[in-house]
């Protein structure tokens, strides 16, 4: 006898048109792309410590880090380093199983984004303050 197998209707898994960004979605993925984007600092960073050897080299690179856009590169890599910390400490706390409430999530992921903003901020003033 022949078997007619019939075919079972699945669901299929939702696709990025079905889903609703939210601040955690949103706050994953920046965490994820600062961690990268810290890979460049890094370099950077490198880059002026190597240059601390030689004293036209240090004076060049200073230079260029004092340009306005030197700047912005250093307060965005303030930013990025501070808000990648705070997103590791939201991950810590998860790890706890604490905190994994829908709300209790959304108010962490609004905790780090206006808590990096305010420490960078604050990080900045301090340093403008002791370079004066």
């Amino acid at each position: 006898m022949i078997e007619h197998k019939t075919r079972v209707e699945r669901p299929l898994s939702p696709h990025l048109q079905i889903y609703r960004l939210t601040i955690t979605m949103a706050m994953s993925i920046v965490h994820r792309i600062v961690g990268s984007a810290l890979y460049f600092g890094m370099l950077l960073f490198v880059w002026w410590l190597f240059a601390a050897g030689n004293a036209r080299d240090f004076d060049r690179i200073n230079g260029w880090i004092g340009t306005w856009f030197g700047q912005l590169i250093l307060f965005g890599f303030t930013w990025a380093l501070l808000h990648h910390m705070l997103g590791g400490i939201r991950h810590l706390i998860w790890d706890t199983t604490r905190g994994l409430e829908p709300g209790e999530r959304e108010m962490l992921a609004w905790a780090t984004l206006i808590g990096s903003v305010t420490l960078t901020v604050i990080v900045w003033i301090v340093a403008f303050m002791m370079r004066s």
